[in-house]
């Protein structure tokens, strides 16, 4: 596992062994990295990302490789959060991070008393709690953290659908890969732009 591109290009990051984590592969990461800068390398610069259920922090890093401002990276696993750490130490990342080790729904509640206000929003439970998926997209509708323009990526296995809309979050994009999907959700009222 690596980072695909950007600032840290092709270094490596380290995964927990076993079944533990699935990290997102290289491939899906760089067909979700090449979907949302397509035409624009720079669309990123300055974003702000929450990175849920996120394991070896791969997707989150590849953000602030690509010029993230800020990335949340929030999981309740202290395994995986100190993993998150010791990839962010070997690449000498220093800032624009927080790691929060902590059930996914209280992390949402904290982020809202903290007025954290993210441009994209990715989430990947691990495939077989399918409730998860529901559970935080009505999580982050109901504390608000969302503004009109978030963009809200959900990962999942090909033959589970998370739905087509939650609430006001509106699926406009599925792209599948192998034995994997990325599902891509705004608030209703917004046209999608990818």
């Amino acid at each position: 596992m690596r980072v695909i591109a950007g600032t840290y290009r092709s270094r490596p990051l380290s995964a927990l062994r076993g079944l533990q984590t699935r990290p997102t592969s290289d491939r899906l990461r760089e067909t979700l990295f090449n979907i949302l800068t397509a035409g624009n390398p720079q669309a990123l610069e300055g974003s702000v990302w929450l990175d849920l259920y996120a394991g070896t922090g791969a997707v989150g890093i590849e953000a602030l490789s690509r010029g993230a401002g800020k990335v949340y990276f929030v999981d309740s696993s202290a395994k995986a959060a100190g993993l998150i750490r010791q990839n962010l130490h070997s690449l000498d990342i220093r800032d624009g991070f927080d790691v929060i080790e902590d059930d996914i729904s209280r992390a949402i509640w904290t982020l809202q008393r903290q007025r954290a206000s993210p441009d994209i929003v990715f989430l990947d439970p691990p495939y077989r709690s399918t409730d998860e998926y529901g559970r935080t997209l009505r999580a982050l509708e109901d504390a608000e953290l969302l503004w009109a323009m978030s963009l809200v990526i959900a990962e999942h296995d090909r033959h589970f659908d998370p739905g087509d809309k939650c609430r006001q979050l509106r699926r406009f994009r599925k792209t599948v890969q192998g034995d994997s999907a990325l599902s891509f959700y705004r608030q209703g009222t917004v046209p999608a732009m990818l």
